[in-house]
């Protein structure tokens, strides 16, 4: 007899405010435990000094984590100068202190715009990359350095918010847009490099990734004042983490098709001459969505990944 899942079959996206100091894990083992959901994901991790827009992804929404994983993402962040850390941020131990230059508002405005476009990035030590087997970041913390292959990233946009260049506590606060596999960490000793000293980030704050951003954000003070009833509302649908993706409403005879496993036939008319490679497309079962199909040039939907609800009414049929 199988055994069965504890908690309630909860489907949807959480977009929640992860508070500094806490990390992404702790962050959606209680978001599973305020809404008692069997199945919970998150879909990038932010650092516990980090705060910010975390997607939590329930139940069927599980399945298409990778979509978002892929996404850019906008971050808001403080960069001190002066000195550098082990860690690139202010919780970690100092390891370089350089005397800040006279600057002014426009030198750091000319560096920032010039890490707009692709370069490549060499990920810290203090990552959750992994080296034979075991985190960056543990063998960090043992002391240990490994060579790091570079990445291939892109800056979309960078903007200075402002500056504050003399005194104790000389910075500056930047906005960025960003690849996937960016280290804000690391873009944040690169900028202050080019300036000539060293630099840590004292403040990170995810606004965006993919389609979603600050504005559907919840934090937990928040939902631990609410009913079942107001949390349920919070959820964001499941295809919201699909939008970039081309919809098409199935035929019945596409859905009986899909729903045993097999392609559906002809289902865009034979196909379209735009699709001279394979297209990923969301399904709907009238308003329902049902999964994504792979659509051929033939026009022909392949199931690709299909929700367990739809699949389970083949049964009825």
């Amino acid at each position: 007899m199988a055994r069965r899942r504890r908690g309630l079959p909860i489907d949807g996206v959480l977009l929640l405010d992860k508070p500094k100091g806490m990390s992404s894990n702790f962050a959606l083992q209680r978001a599973r435990r305020l809404y008692q959901a069997q199945k919970a994901g998150h879909t990038g991790t932010l650092d516990p000094m980090a705060t910010g827009l975390l997607p939590v992804l329930f139940g069927e929404a599980t399945k298409f984590s990778n979509q978002l994983l892929e996404a850019d993402k906008v971050y808001r962040t403080r960069v001190e100068l002066g000195q550098s850390t082990d860690t690139g941020d202010a919780e970690g131990e100092v390891i370089a202190e350089a005397p800040v230059p006279a600057l002014e508002h426009s030198d750091v405005a000319s560096v920032v715009a010039n890490f707009i476009g692709e370069q490549d990035q060499l990920p810290p030590m203090y990552s959750a990359l992994k080296h034979q087997g075991r985190k960056l970041y543990e063998l960090a913390r043992e002391g240990k350095s490994v060579d790091r292959a570079t990445r291939r990233i892109r800056v979309y946009d960078a903007r200075l918010l402002s500056a504050s260049l003399e005194g104790e506590s000389p910075g500056f606060d930047l906005e960025v847009r960003v690849s996937k596999g960016t280290y804000v960490r690391t873009l944040a000793e690169d900028m202050a490099k080019a300036l000539g000293c060293e630099g840590h980030i004292s403040r990170l704050r995810r606004l965006k990734t993919g389609p979603f951003d600050a504005d559907g954000m919840v934090d937990f003070d928040t939902l631990e004042a609410q009913d079942d009833g107001q949390r349920q509302a919070r959820l964001a649908p499941i295809d919201s983490l699909l939008q970039h993706l081309p919809a098409h409403r199935l035929s019945e005879a596409g859905v009986q098709a899909l729903r045993f496993g097999r392609p559906a036939r002809g289902e865009l008319e034979g196909g379209d001459s735009a699709m001279a490679e394979e297209s990923l497309y969301r399904l709907y079962q009238g308003e329902s969505f049902i999964g994504l199909g792979l659509v051929e040039p033939t026009g022909d939907i392949v199931p690709r990944r299909l929700l367990s609800t739809f699949v389970a009414g083949s049964g009825q049929d």
